[in-house]
């Protein structure tokens, strides 16, 4: 089971109950350690006093705010713990909108939100009036030293959570905008046909990390002392008529797909050198 991070009581309205939040994802991605280049050993990051012109141990560490060049409020852990608002504990849902006014834009990290003891009844009720509304909770909670903007959201088996962008936190392009008078309405209907001819049912797991599997190749590959063959570069075809790239587009979405990804492309690459490898 993955570790809590966050307890407390969720409310709306007179209704209470102990709710507790997981995790709901995680990335995952491949790191590299630095190394001294001359003789491979690990790098070590010392934490260093400019003052005093020598390392410190991690224990002379306390948190400090500049309120004005090189200058400090010294702020230890219990004094954020004493300024903490109601929301630290009470989860307070505000209001409930409809599902499709909210713009994922404002979606941030995502949580399994699960009923604590004695809470099983009341958060089957919520998430009932959800799915049956069709609408989502906006809600307050603090965590992680700040205080969010939550969607509460039915799940295929629960409740899940998403902590929200502030609106102020969302920036704003002048230059993000769409010229729709340069689309004719007929490379319009074109577009469209090459979009159903693609479409397909959402199936995350059929999605997968190319990269990082081609870098765990590589590793493999680096300690069997391999030669490393480069990943084919896609071929970049010039669009001089729209309507005639449309139109191949269309064709070739309607004939098999191919059987071969650009990773198994690397693999029938890659055996080449392993035979030099081994040879």
């Amino acid at each position: 089971m993955a570790s809590t991070v966050w307890k407390g009581h969720l409310t709306f309205g007179l209704v209470s109950f102990p709710v507790k939040l997981y995790s709901a994802a995680r990335s995952e991605s491949i790191s590299f350690n630095q190394l001294h280049k001359h003789d491979g050993s690990r790098i070590k990051q010392v934490l260093f006093c400019q003052a005093e012109d020598k390392p410190i141990p991690r224990s002379e560490i306390v948190k400090g705010f500049e309120y004005e060049k090189d200058r400090y409020v010294v702020i230890e852990d219990e004094e954020i713990k004493k300024v903490a608002p109601a929301s630290a504990k009470v989860m307070e849902i505000l209001e409930f909108v409809k599902s499709e006014e909210v713009d994922p834009i404002y979606l941030e990290t995502s949580y399994y939100m699960a009923p604590d003891e004695a809470g099983e009844k009341p958060y089957a009720l919520l998430f009932g009036a959800l799915k049956n509304t069709g609408r989502v909770g906006v809600a307050k909670v603090a965590m992680h030293n700040r205080e969010h903007i939550v969607i509460l959201r039915p799940g295929q088996n629960g409740v899940l959570m998403h902590t929200m962008y502030f609106s102020h936190e969302i920036r704003k392009v002048d230059e993000f905008r769409t010229d729709v008078s340069l689309v004719k309405e007929k490379e319009l209907a074109l577009a469209t046909n090459l979009l159903e001819a693609l479409a397909a049912t959402f199936e995350p797991e059929k999605y997968t990390d190319e990269y990082r599997d081609n870098l765990l190749r590589m590793i493999e590959m680096k300690k069997a002392g391999q030669e490393i063959v480069a990943t084919p570069e896609p071929q970049q075809t010039k669009v001089v008529d729209i309507m005639e790239a449309l139109r191949a587009s269309l064709a070739a979405a309607k004939k098999p797909a191919a059987s071969a990804t650009t990773s198994e492309a690397l693999v029938e690459e890659v055996r080449p050198a392993r035979k030099r490898a081994r040879g």
